[in-house]
């Protein structure tokens, strides 16, 4: 099967796929790793293997039910493995896959970036703030 995602307006040859097409499939899996819960979830996991309350914890201010969403949604793209345990209580574990890795190291390339220029943005906000009269 032909993976060259093509549109009317922007056919792209050569790239199998593009995420600017509305049809491409890569902009779902755009969407779960670089939404809030989806980042911060890989970057959690990035530090290593994680219990569902491990997790939750981590990640501060996740619901149970949106991390949930977030987790089925990585380990359909197969980012996120699932670990489940035949113990009373069920014990289940979540890691990185081997791609679901490579994304993260990536990911947190970002982040560590981003963190360590929040001094410019916060000076940025501060003088589009005082520009604009406020927020």
């Amino acid at each position: 099967m032909d993976a060259t995602i093509r549109t009317e307006d922007a056919p792209t040859p050569d790239l199998a796929y593009d995420v600017f097409s509305r049809q491409c499939p890569s902009r779902g899996t755009l969407e779960h790793v670089t939404g809030r819960w989806g980042a911060l979830t890989l970057g959690a996991l990035h530090d290593g293997t994680f219990r569902f309350n491990e997790l939750r914890r981590r990640v501060d201010g996740v619901s149970e039910k949106m991390l949930s969403q977030t987790l089925h949604a990585l380990e359909r793209d197969g980012l996120v493995h699932r670990e489940a345990q035949p113990t009373n209580p069920p014990r289940v574990d979540y890691e990185l896959t081997p791609l679901g890795r490579e994304f993260a190291q990536r990911l947190m390339t970002l982040v560590h970036y981003m963190e360590g220029r929040m001094d410019d943005v916060l000076v940025a906000r501060e003088r589009y703030d005082a520009e604009r009269g406020g927020r």
